[in-house]
């Protein structure tokens, strides 16, 4: 799954959202692009509680 963000400026914006994913139950791997402003998530996480992570940690998720 991809998740657009917006908000991320630098690597702690990135660090920050990669934990916040990887704390989501079901997630195997993330992985975030400053550049592209996405999340690349593998793995069973409910793409509902994917979004509300990146949410709780401060961003905002684009459709």
């Amino acid at each position: 799954m991809v998740i657009h963000i917006e908000g991320m400026m630098c690597q702690h914006c990135k660090a920050a959202v990669e934990k916040a994913l990887r704390a989501v139950s079901g997630v195997e791997s993330v992985e975030v692009s400053l550049e592209d402003k996405c999340a690349t998530v593998t793995g069973s996480a409910a793409p509902a509680a994917l979004k509300q992570a990146v949410v709780d940690a401060g961003y905002e998720v684009k459709e």
